[in-house]
């Protein structure tokens, strides 16, 4: 499966289960680690381990199974790699601290519209 399909289905599951501001960076150009990195926030630790979950689950219906998890046990900034795709689930808080989008500034963002269900 290539990365955009994996991205497609990680934002999907993300968006089911109502994480926050979600955005995805191409940093292809700038990183040997993944294609992209896919960052959102949860309200709660609890909300952040289901999006987590659901995340999981639905790639691993893909066949595409996560390398490493860390941080899940915390809930407040868990990182998910699945190869060429990276993961960030944050607590409000530590995403606003940590800023990822501003240390990956020079990525270029990718286009979610069509994948993300309007309310």
């Amino acid at each position: 499966m290539d990365s955009q399909k994996m991205l497609e289905i990680a934002v999907m599951a993300a968006d089911s289960k109502r994480a926050e501001d979600i955005v995805a960076l191409d940093v292809q150009s700038v990183s040997l680690l993944a294609d992209y990195f896919v960052i959102m926030h949860a309200s709660s630790k609890r909300q952040v381990k289901a999006i987590v979950d659901e995340i999981e689950d639905k790639l691993n219906e893909n066949q595409i199974f996560v390398k490493r998890i860390e941080g899940k046990v915390e809930g407040s900034w868990v990182l998910m790699d699945f190869g060429d795709i990276i993961v960030h689930i944050f607590d409000e808080d530590s995403r606003a601290h940590y800023n990822l989008e501003k240390l990956w500034g020079d990525a270029p963002y990718v286009d979610l519209t069509d994948i993300l269900v309007e309310e």
